[in-house]
Parts: C-alpha cells; sequence; structure tokens
C-alpha cells in the first residue's frame, strides 16, 4: 500500500486578520440578548477554577440560593442547566413526558410551536390549544381543555417573546392539582423582570435565561421544580432518553453529592451568580416597578407618536413590546438604519408577525428611562425618512 502524505494547503494568507477580535458597541433593545451589566461582564472575566474546586462548590450553592429568591420558591432541585433557555425547556419535556403519555400546549406565539415540535419528538400526546398571536387565553378557556383532555402536563408560555403578551398565571396551578397535571412554565422573558411566584402560583416546572432579565450572556438556563415534579421524574417506568439533560443525574452534580456530571461552564456560573447578586440587592420589587414604569413610558411615547402597538394594554408585556410596522414603511430598512447609524437593534417580527411588527425589549440592565428617551427620539426624527408620508400619517 502506498503510503499517502497529507500537505495542508491552508496557509495564512487564506486566514482572517490576526488581530484581536473585536466586536461593535451596540444598544440591544430587540428580544434578546440584552446587554449584560458590566459588573456580571467583570465577573465572567475572572480567571476559571476545577468544576470540583471547594471554591466552585460553594459558589454553585449560592446560585442556587439566589435563583431561589429570584423564582421566589423554596424548591430543592433549583439550578442554572448549562445551555441556553432551550435546553432547560428541553429537559421540561424529556424528563417529565413518557411515550404516549398527553400534554396539553397553550399555543399563542412562536415559542407554544417550539414545545408543541420538542414534545412530538419525544412521542407524547401532544393536544394543543391556540390563540391568534397577541392574544392571551382565558382562565376558563383553559380550565375546560384540561378537565376535558386530562393531560399529565399542561405548558404555557407567561411571556411570549414573539408577540408580546403576558399570559395571567393566577389560578391555573390549582387547577392543575385539581387534574392532577403538572403545570410547565416558560418564564424566557419574566424571570428577574416581572412578577412571577413559583410557589403561590403552584407552578410545577418552570425554566427561563440568562440573557434577559438577569443581564447575562446567553449560556444559562435556569430551572425549577417541586416535590410534585420530582415525585413524577421518580415514577418513570422508562430512562430518561436525553443523557445531558437528565435531571437525576444534574441533580447529583448540583445536589448534596456533587457527583461529576459534565464540565461546567464555570465562567457563565461566575455570571450569574453576580447578575442574582445584583438583583438581590436591588430587589425584586424594584426591579418589577422599573420595568413596569419604563415600558409604560415606552407605550405612551410611542402612541404619541401616533404609533400603533400590537397587544392590548391589558395583556400587553412589559419586558417585550410588539408595534406595528407603519404602512409603506420598509421595516427592514428601519431597522438596519437604526443598527448602523445608532449602533441600536431592534427586532423583527418573529413567525406569523415577521414584517408585520418590530419587538423592542426592555429587559434587565436595558431596561432603564435612557434608553427609552433615546429610542423615542430616534423614532421620531427617524422613521419619517422610511416612509412616503409624513409621521403624522402613521
Amino acid at each position: 500500500m502506498t503510503e499517502t502524505k497529507l500537505i495542508s494547503t491552508l496557509n495564512k494568507e487564506n486566514l482572517p486578520h490576526l488581530d484581536k477580535t473585536y466586536v461593535p458597541s451596540r444598544l440591544l433593545l430587540g428580544p434578546g440578548p440584552s446587554n449584560a451589566n458590566p459588573e456580571v461582564l467583570k465577573a465572567l472575566a475572572l480567571n476559571p477554577i476545577g468544576h470540583l474546586d471547594e471554591a466552585y462548590i460553594e459558589l454553585m450553592s449560592e446560585v442556587q440560593k439566589l435563583l431561589r429568591y429570584t423564582w421566589q420558591c423554596n424548591n430543592r432541585i433549583t439550578l442554572p442547566m448549562s445551555g441556553t433557555g432551550s435546553a432547560a425547556m428541553e429537559a421540561s419535556i424529556a424528563n417529565f413526558i413518557e411515550p404516549g403519555e398527553k400534554i396539553l400546549i397553550a399555543k399563542k406565539g412562536y415559542f407554544g410551536d417550539r414545545l408543541v415540535d420538542m414534545a412530538s419528538r419525544y412521542n407524547a400526546d401532544v393536544s394543543v390549544i391556540e390563540k391568534e398571536w397577541g392574544e392571551a387565553f382565558t382562565f376558563e378557556e383553559i380550565k375546560y381543555e384540561i378537565e376535558t383532555k386530562k393531560p399529565v402536563i399542561f405548558a404555557i408560555v407567561h411571556a411570549e417573546t414573539s408577540t408580546g403578551v403576558l399570559q395571567p398565571l393566577e389560578g391555573i396551578g390549582d387547577l392543575c392539582r385539581k387534574n392532577n397535571c403538572l403545570f410547565l412554565v416558560d418564564a424566557v422573558t419574566s424571570l428577574g423582570a416581572l412578577e412571577l411566584f413559583i410557589d403561590d402560583w403552584k407552578i410545577d416546572l418552570a425554566y427561563s435565561c440568562s440573557q434577559k432579565g438577569l443581564s447575562c450572556p446567553p449560556g444559562l438556563s435556569p430551572f425549577t421544580m417541586n416535590k410534585r415534579a420530582e415525585d413524577k421524574l421518580s415514577a418513570r417506568t422508562s430512562k430518561v432518553p436525553n443523557w445531558y439533560l437528565d435531571l437525576s443525574l444534574l441533580n447529583r452534580y448540583w445536589g448534596s453529592d456533587r457527583v461529576y456530571h459534565h464540565t461546567a461552564p464555570v465562567n457563565m456560573n461566575f455570571a450569574i451568580r453576580e447578575g442574582l447578586r445584583l438583583i438581590a440587592n436591588e430587589g425584586l420589587e424594584n426591579i418589577w416597578r422599573r420595568h413596569n414604569s419604563n415600558a409604560i413610558k415606552l407605550w405612551k411615547g410611542l402612541e404619541s407618536l401616533g404609533m400603533d402597538l400590537h397587544v392590548s394594554s391589558e395583556f400587553r408585556l412589559p419586558t417585550l413590546t410588539t408595534v406595528k410596522i407603519p404602512p409603506a414603511v420598509d421595516g427592514d430598512a428601519y431597522r438596519n438604519h437604526l443598527l448602523k447609524n445608532f449602533g441600536i437593534e431592534i427586532g423583527n417580527g418573529l413567525g406569523a408577525l415577521s414584517g408585520k411588527v418590530w419587538r423592542i425589549g426592555l429587559m434587565g440592565f436595558n431596561s432603564n428611562e435612557e434608553n427609552v428617551d433615546r429610542l423615542l427620539n430616534l423614532f421620531d426624527t427617524e422613521l419619517k425618512k422610511f416612509s412616503i408620508f409624513d409621521s403624522s400619517s402613521f
């Protein structure tokens, strides 16, 4: 056999310029990520230590305690999963649904669709109730569907990032307990920014992300589960089909045993510990008031400029506002104009709302009056350049 010599044709001339990494300055006022708090970035830049180091194990405990405060719960299994919010979303399906079991998903936007897709991949018996993109479910609608369909899990998105709808949750936990099903809540765009009471609202399972209300970079997904959920997990008759997201294994690492499961993203946990510390220092009630007041300022400002908001005030989401793109305006051109000329990002509509709305995020560190004033000023001075009409005709 003739030996083949492998010769690389790659040379330095084919590589990008070997300068240090450069990232332009951006104010992220879209659907996420939002800008990380500078103190969080300092924590992120600390030298890593081993994921079984005593100092790191102590930090893990601190993160869990801070998460329980932010979730407003006393759940034993409360942890930041390694991965973005979709990882904890999938863990919520993979661990608690066995093939053939019924899950009822209340779908009113893009992320309800994602729950449906994930549940079907785990061979669940998926039942769906739907609302128009921009509406919320009533308690009576949910009650009828749970009592009729008898699912083992009822899942709903609290703060729907694709539509800007805040779904009322009070009373649903009691309803689920009466009907012997788990109550699963997507809190990706609400944790650390909006009122959320895991224990008081009797939510059995909830997940979120690090890059919105917690003012951290993306990469971790906070998760919590109560004793009812633990019992459901313990009663499985088959192995959890996803090894990496198997909570019985993760709990051995995040629980008292601290048994190695995977190499943890230690720097991201430095970051989330700092983000949660800042939340605790400010106080949840102060944070909730801040997000609400800044959102109201944005809504009133947009409406004073003649803009129409997609969601009625009753169900409007303070962390994510959907504003209708005026007729004859090129929505993408205006977004690109803000980004290229002013360094400000706002989001396009997602799914059924693509090209119909802009999505404006005021989350965590970014939720302040200065950012609202800056954005409203740009809508006032720049938007008219992208329409055949003047701004008074919007």
